[in-house]
């Protein structure tokens, strides 16, 4: 099978380990694995803060960029969110581009899910010593995909799997939100983090590069020495 990846502005630019995880892996299971060079943001920050046209630009890009038949595999769930579920609704009375725009949609996987539903992959041979927990980012939600992630965690070997209360409340990054209402997003993580440090884990794992970016951060204000992983950084360890 071969693929193409979408890399996605936070993971190129703020953590491009889970990007070369996700394409060791990917590789290992046997999927030849192409890299758009041209491709640019998805557009999911325009479209969240209103500016529709701007999210139309770089939609159209996007559409272009990883036009063709391959599977595209996202290792994040925002970003899949917005690929598979606003892009059809940013052209619903643009004949041309909505059907584009749709057959992207359709071909387009977040990674947990790709490996799950359409390898039939849940173990991938990855093994990590110590207690993990799991924060279920929100557009995971929106997706559908409940149990994928947690699936191919817990069969990762010599992980010790510790619930984490709250697994399902937002972490309060929410992209733009965090920067407009700092003082909401700022007492969302800090329950967040105190969820986190009572399990005792020695990781938190995550499928989204801004979730991991922000729990992390706090933790690291806060002193608490807590690995943050992607789920990709986990599944490519042996």
């Amino acid at each position: 099978m071969e693929v193409s990846l979408m890399i996605t502005c936070l993971g190129d630019v703020l953590r491009p380990d889970a990007g070369v995880a996700t394409v060791r892996l990917l590789r290992r299971l046997g999927v030849a694995v192409h890299f758009p060079e041209r491709q640019t943001c998805c557009g999911q920050p325009f479209y969240n803060s209103g500016f529709l046209q701007g999210a139309r630009d770089l939609a159209r890009h996007t559409i272009d960029v990883f036009a063709g038949d391959r599977p595209v595999v996202v290792p994040s769930g925002s970003c899949a969110a917005m690929v598979k579920i606003e892009f059809p609704h940013l052209f619903h009375d643009d004949p041309q581009w909505h059907g584009r725009a749709q057959d992207l949609a359709d071909r387009t996987f977040e990674l947990s899910d790709f490996l799950v539903n359409r390898l039939g992959v849940t173990d991938v041979g990855a093994r990590f010593e110590g207690k993990v927990a799991y924060h279920y980012a929100c557009h995971l939600r929106g997706l559908g995909h409940r149990q994928e992630a947690e699936t191919l965690i817990r069969n990762v070997q010599g992980a010790e799997w510790v619930p984490l209360e709250k697994q399902e409340e937002c972490c309060g990054f929410g992209g733009s939100f965090a920067v407009r209402y700092p003082n909401i997003s700022g007492a969302m993580v800090g329950e967040k983090t105190a969820c986190i440090v009572a399990t005792g884990a020695d990781a938190l794992i995550s499928t989204d590069t801004g979730c991991l970016m922000n729990i992390g951060g706090a933790l690291h204000r806060q002193g608490h020495p807590v690995q943050l992983l992607h789920l990709a950084e986990l599944l490519d360890r042996r």
